[in-house]
């Protein structure tokens, strides 16, 4: 489970963090996000109140773009593990996450950045860095990507209310059955779009600009 965190004081994501480990038990994987919330002082307090309760990732911990070593103060100070990379357009820029030392996990979003064919360009400078691959979102495309590389980790996979395409208009997704995914063998992603689905949000209507 991952879950939003910085919009309140680092005492208050704490607290709320250690709630969610008391009801998931010790064993119970949770990661959290600050979306770049924190000032990095605060993103370091935050990680020394949670130390102790088996954080699986703190992800973009505090704004970063302009000096990659604030993340990796964090990552260094803080004693946690540290997630970035969705942010990053290009192979290079996740090239210099990793050259100085500013992620654990690199969840590049391959939707947004070069297809999966840069995404495995990031994937395999992670090898060298000893960083774990990630993905930001898109389960349809994440889940080839993530199975097909040994340092692959975790899929993002969100609730109906939240993501209502991928639970709809892919009409042969995966099941999430005991947190895993069990991927086709068909060419490609292997995806059979739901043409019911598509038809009825279909907009027919031909908008042409005035003579």
């Amino acid at each position: 489970m991952k879950f939003k965190i910085g919009g309140l004081t680092p005492e208050e994501d704490a607290k709320r963090f250690k709630e969610a480990r008391k009801v998931g038990g010790e064993k119970f994987r949770i990661a959290v996000d600050a979306n770049q919330g924190y000032s990095t002082a605060d993103a370091i307090k935050f990680s020394h109140l949670v130390a102790d309760d088996n954080l699986l990732w703190f992800e973009e911990p505090c704004q970063w773009q302009n000096d990659r070593r604030a993340m990796r103060d964090v990552r260094f100070a803080g004693g946690v593990p540290v997630c970035a990379g969705q942010s990053e357009f290009s192979a290079a820029g996740c090239r210099d996450l990793m050259e100085t030392g500013s992620i654990d996990f690199c969840n590049f979003d391959s939707s947004w950045s070069g297809g999966p064919t840069e995404w495995r360009k990031v994937a395999g400078m992670a090898t060298v860095y000893d960083v774990r691959m990630a993905h930001h979102e898109e389960p349809q495309v994440a889940s080839h990507l993530l199975a097909s590389i040994p340092h692959g980790t975790y899929l993002e996979y969100f609730h109906p209310d939240r993501d209502p395409i991928w639970h709809n208009i892919i009409a042969n997704r995966p099941r999430l059955n005991d947190g895993y995914f069990q991927l086709n063998d068909r060419p490609g992603l292997g995806w059979e779009l739901d043409r019911d689905y598509i038809a009825k949000y279909r907009i027919n209507t031909r908008i042409t600009e005035k003579k």
